[in-house]
């Protein structure tokens, strides 16, 4: 806090959030209102609900309530992002609306490259109009594919396995491209592994729509009774128990980074399009993970062994040096953490936001 109370990071900037109403948005806007930055979300709630955005009205300094405004508009609609660079002179954007099931992208591929590829060019068309040349962008370790080596590090090689993936991808080299075009710009590329947790006062988390794609929300609606069983795919990979190894972390550390992306992003001119992996550096299996959740919530998670899903990788985690070193950033919180919040949102919001 500066001398006067008043939070002296984000004091007097203003930040345009897409997808600010869903699981990682909500946390990293809860961050920056608490850091004294004046937020605008745009959001199509297509995985989330405005729920989220009032939760985090609610939880947020009464003084820093007025500094929230929602906004509900498709990116995939130029009107609509005219119509929010109207309300507000934006000194960066962080770039969360996306669609991010893998499965779904494998199904449906057209959707994902619309929905991801067409909703990203016409943020950065826009951005340019404006003078607002300074973005974070949500990329996703799914850009190192199946890495021949880990810990992943930032100059790897990188392909995707998937439709969803190769959107990310495409997106990093847009980018980059975008940059090369006109050096006025400053892009952070952050490199998520497996986001998961919630806010220690557990009104905001995930709400995955249907059924989850992601352990931790799966494990959660087993736990509370809305899945009889929790599905592990695969438990005859070369690891230690046999299940594929991951980088979890926290989504309150996940949140934090932006705010030190951000940070760089208003400090430094050099630079250019970065690339940053936000994880802990360390891989948890799916078993742990299992015996972590029912340590922390006292509950049995029934488990069943299916066959190994296609384009699934062995084990992924992050080198985080760079993200260390550049970003002055590192994760603090552990799988016990993440457990016990996640359990601590699950058992107060059991069907999510909005209760059947």
């Amino acid at each position: 806090m500066g001398s006067q109370g008043q939070p002296e990071e984000g004091f007097n900037k203003c930040i345009l959030v897409t997808g600010g109403a869903g699981f990682i948005g909500s946390h990293t806007v809860l961050q920056l209102l608490e850091d004294g930055y004046e937020v605008y979300i745009i959001d199509n709630l297509d995985n989330s609900v405005e729920e989220a955005v009032n939760r985090v009205r609610d939880l947020v300094d009464q003084r820093f309530r007025q500094n929230l405004h929602f906004f509900l508009g498709d990116l995939c609609k130029k009107e609509d992002i005219e119509k929010v660079f109207s309300l507000a002179k934006f000194d960066a954007v962080i770039h969360f609306a996306g669609l991010k099931a893998v499965g779904e992208s494998v199904a449906n591929p057209f959707r994902y490259y619309k929905n991801n590829l067409v909703g990203t060019l016409n943020l950065y068309e826009i951005m340019a109009k404006h003078g607002c040349k300074k973005m974070v962008f949500s990329s996703s370790a799914t850009v190192y594919g199946q890495p021949k080596v880990i810990p992943c590090v930032e100059d790897f090689q990188l392909s995707a396995m998937n439709p969803y993936g190769r959107t990310k991808l495409f997106l990093e080299e847009i980018a980059r491209d975008v940059y090369q075009a006109d050096p006025d710009w400053r892009i952070i590329l952050l490199r998520y592994f497996n986001p998961v947790g919630a806010h220690p006062s557990g009104q905001i988390g995930e709400d995955p729509k249907g059924i989850p794609n992601n352990l931790m929300p799966f494990i959660q609606q087993v736990a509370v009774g809305r899945q009889p069983e929790l599905n592990v795919y695969g438990n005859d990979y070369p690891t230690k128990d046999g299940t594929a190894v991951r980088d979890y972390i926290h989504v309150v550390d996940l949140a934090d980074g932006h705010i030190s992306a951000l940070q760089k992003l208003f400090k430094a001119s050099d630079i250019g399009c970065t690339a940053y992996n936000l994880g802990t550096g360390c891989g948890t299996s799916v078993l742990e993970m299992v015996a972590a959740f029912e340590k922390a919530s006292g509950k049995n998670i029934p488990v069943k062994f299916c066959p190994r899903r296609p384009g699934d990788a062995t084990a992924v985690y992050a080198s985080t040096e760079k993200a260390e070193h550049e970003l002055g950033w590192k994760a603090k919180y552990g799988i016990e953490e993440m457990c016990r919040d996640q359990w601590n949102w699950a058992r107060q919001n059991p069907w999510g936001y909005i209760s059947p």
